[in-house]
This record gives C-alpha cells, structure tokens and sequence, in this order.
C-alpha cells in the first residue's frame, strides 16, 4: 500500500518544527545564554527565523550549503537552527584545521555562503575558498536580521533532509563531512531525553567547539527539549566551574585531557558544585583514579559512553560508572534505538568473547558522507554501519571495548590492540596518560611500545613493565618505556591523542 502525500506529510517533522514548538509552548524560558545575554525561547526564535529570512535573501534555499567558521556564540546555534527552519545546511567549520585542510573542507561541500567570525576572517581570506559571499559576525549579522521579518519561514522539508555537516577523519587522511539529517538528530534528541536524562529546564554548558557533535548534537536535542543552551568560548575552567557552581546541570562533558585540570581548578576555587545528571565522556581514554576523583567532586555518575559523530550517543552509552568510584570494568551498555553485531573480516558475526568490528543501525545514524561515495558504501556494506572499532561481547551481554581495528600491531603472527596495553598502564594511579604505538622489528615484525605521562617521577620503566608482566602475555608487554610531558600528547579537538603523531616519534 502506497500512502498518500498527505498522510506521509502529516508523519513528518523537523528540527524548525520542534523549535517553533517550544517557543510556543514556553516563550519567556530561556533558551540560549552567553556571558551576560540570555535570550528566552520567544526571543531566540524570533532571530533565527530572522536569520532564516536573510539567508534566502541571499540565495539559501532547501539543499544549500552554509558554511560557519567561528569560535562558541549564540549565533553558532541561530545558525544550524536557521537552516533547520528552510531546509539548508550548516557546514561546521573546524576552525583549528591548517590553512590547505581548511580550504579542502570548504570546496568539498562549496557552499554558497560563508558565514565567519572576525577573529577568523583573516583565516578565510588567506585561502582560496572560492565562495562569492561571506557574512561578517558583529555589525554586518545584526543589520542583515534587522533587515527582515521574524515572521515563520515556511518550506518543504523532508526530515532525511541534511541538517549539518560536521567533519571527521580520526587521526589520518582528509576530513569527511558527514551529512546529519533532521531524522538522526530528532532521533538523538530522544535518545538523549531517554538515556542520559534531558528534560525541560535543564541547563546545559555547550563549551566543546562546535563543530563537534559534543556540542552540536546535545544544543539541538537541549532546544528540541526545552532545556537551557549555556554557551562557553571553549574550556574556560573558571567560567565553567562558576556555573557548575549556580547551576544543577544536565551532562557536563569533560573530556580527555582536561579532567585533571578541571579537578585542580575546582579544589582550588572551593565551589561546592550543585551536581549533574552526569559527567563526562569516553571514559577509555582517562585513568580510571581520575574517574574517581571528578564524580566525587560533581556528586555525580561518569558517562561511560561509546558513539561518534556518525551515530551520535548510539551504539553503547546507556552505562554509568558510580560517584566516587575506581571503575573495576569499562564494558559498555547498548544504547536504546539501535541494533548492533560484531564481525571479523568478512562481515560474518564473531562468537562472544571474540573481538569484532562493531557494525549498527538505526535512526540516528547519518546519512553518509558528502561527495564521498566510495568511503559511503564501504563503510554502510551490507545495511549496517560498520564503525571501524573492535569489541568483545560479555556473557553478560555488555560490550567490552578492543581498540580501533586499523591501528593493530602484529607481532610474531599475534594482534596486539594497543588500548589493552594501556589500560594496564593507566591503573597505575602515577600514570596519566599513556600512548601504545607500534615499531618495526627485524624478529617480530612489529612490537609496542610505551609512551607515558607520569605525576610521579620516581615511577621507572621497570615498575611499569612489572605491572604488565603480571596483567598481560608476554607478546603484548611494552618494549620499550618512554616517559614525555603530558602536554606533549598531539590531541585532537575531542581530547583523544592522535596515535599516529606519536608513532612519529619513534622515526
């Protein structure tokens, strides 16, 4: 049976429509903050239909991309819901790329308006972008909104419509931009209300970039919701922790790399935070003491999560791990609205126990990549989104994370997954951050090797390699110990160590 135009149109509904909703529905709330300005839902509304108006003045219609390059501001978050409203795009440009990377990523999706910030304009114009219109932030935005009606837009909009492009390569190759559709992110937005607790009047604090979906995915869900957007230029740990001092918070994410900071920062400030639903993320990559340490400090439970901007919180991030605790286990809980198998190289399911490449589907899963069709297909084989990660299943039924399944070391005809090596080392609690990289070897073929961040300079190699020998083969134990600075770690903008840069130094 082939339903008619109407009835489908009536199933259908949209990121603008859920704001438009909201403003409806409580007009004085407050939506989005910054510093000292709070716009109420009726007001944030107004401007982003405002914004809406004079990107269609401007040739923006359904389809059409709109690049951002700027840092965290409100008008970020006009932006992505302005498009929402007339079915365009929003291109979230990463402003920490190299000049030749970000001249990639524009052409790539070649929008055709680019909207930027002043303290990235000298960036924008330094390259060969090749697009003919560009919208200042400052005096330029605000006399482009005064110029229109703040009257609703009105549009055909499919929710498998893109809404957002944000861009991701892990830790080699050119960025993709993964196309996110209004389905995935109303389908987020449930998951989010669902499993991590969001519910009207929450307070969220949007201080990752936001061209990440720690930012982005959790603003749309937070203003779908009726919650309330705090944005933060960045880690600001002394704006951050004020507001963790007024506010209970719905999920304040902490990320690799700045937990440690963060825990300083709030001792020495002696602000007694009014807590969270939860904390945190990718609790993999942060020792487990340190785990301990911040939720007892923010009375609340570490997100032990396991998504990616493809999937958004799905495939395994419904778990917590307990206020004040060292965490003994870091398995992972499938997420509501997805369905997961693990496979080895031939897409056939593995036996539990085994690692696989964790594959899934679902409605929030993305729409592919843009102008990528050959990295879409591959990676969507067979009707299942295949995330490039290995896990094992536990009789239990949690997921117990392996490590990315390109980055193995071989050695001796036996797969060696870095991530195991440096949980071990991590569960020293003078260990802070800890890095496996693979080295050539003329009798292996490839060994680990070790390098570590310590808080304790009396910790040796030896100690070290004396813990391994008691948690792992002897094939899998560090070759060699390298003690670096923390800081020294490359990171990605999400916090996670680029394992590739580090595998450079060893050349």
């Amino acid at each position: 049976m082939v339903l008619p135009a109407e009835v489908q149109r009536a199933a259908q509904l949209t990121v603008g429509d859920l704001l438009r909703a909201q403003a409806a529905r409580t007009p004085d709330a407050p939506a989005v903050s910054e510093g000292d300005r709070t716009l109420s839902y009726a007001a944030f509304n107004a401007r982003v239909n405002r914004l809406a108006h004079a990107l269609g003045a401007r040739g923006v219609e359904r389809g059409t991309r709109v690049a951002m390059l700027a840092e965290n501001r409100i008008e970020y978050v006009e932006l992505e819901l302005a498009c929402a409203k007339i079915g365009a795009i929003a291109c979230a440009l990463n402003w920490r790329l190299a000049d030749p990377e970000l001249e990639y990523c524009i052409r790539l999706v070649a929008p055709a308006l680019v909207v930027v910030s002043p303290r990235f304009a000298a960036a924008l114009d330094r390259i060969d972008h090749r697009v003919a219109q560009t919208l200042l932030l400052g005096a330029p935005y605000e006399a482009a909104l005064a110029a229109v009606s703040d009257e609703e837009p009105h549009a055909e909009i499919d929710p498998e419509d893109g809404l957002l492009i944000l861009y991701t390569s892990g830790t080699t190759g050119l960025p993709k931009g993964a196309l996110i559709s209004h389905r995935a992110e109303i389908a987020r937005m449930h998951v989010n209300r669902e499993e991590m607790g969001l519910e009207p009047g929450d307070v969220f604090i949007a201080w990752p970039p936001m061209f990440h979906m720690a930012s982005s995915d959790q603003m749309i869900s937070c203003l779908c919701t009726g919650a309330h957007v705090i944005v933060v230029d960045g880690f600001d740990l002394d704006r951050i922790i004020t507001l963790a001092g007024a506010h209970k918070l719905w999920w304040l994410v902490i990320l690799p790399g700045t937990v440690d900071r963060f825990c300083a920062a709030l001792r020495e400030r002696g602000i007694t935070p009014k807590g969270a639903k939860r904390l945190g993320a990718m609790a993999d990559l942060i020792p487990p003491q340190q785990i301990a340490e911040v939720t007892a400090l923010m009375r609340a439970p570490f997100s032990n999560t396991f998504g990616a901007t493809e999937t958004g919180m799905p495939p395994a991030s419904a778990g917590v791990l307990e206020i004040g605790q060292v965490p003994q286990s870091l398995a992972k809980t499938i997420s509501t609205l997805c369905e997961i198998r693990l496979v080895d190289a031939n897409d056939a399911d593995v036996a539990d126990g085994e690692a696989g490449e964790l594959a899934m589907r679902g409605p929030t899963l993305f729409s592919g990549y843009w102008n990528a069709l050959e990295a879409t297909a591959r990676d969507f084989r067979g009707g299942w989104f295949h995330m490039g990660d290995a896990f094992r299943r536990n009789p239990d039924g949690k997921l117990s994370f392996v490590d990315r399944v390109k980055y193995l070391i071989k050695s001796g005809g036996e797969n060696i997954y870095p991530a195991e090596i440096e949980r071990v080392l991590l569960s020293d609690p003078r260990v802070v951050e800890a890095v496996v990289v693979r080295k050539p070897d003329a009798q292996w073929g490839e060994v680990p090797v070790a390098f570590v961040a310590r808080k304790d300079a009396a910790l040796s190699a030896q100690m070290l390699i004396a813990l391994c020998r008691g948690q792992l083969a002897g094939y899998k134990r560090p070759k060699e110990i390298h003690f670096v600075a923390f800081d020294a770690f490359p990171r990605s903008t999400t916090g996670k160590v680029q394992r590739g840069e580090v595998e450079k130094w060893l050349r």
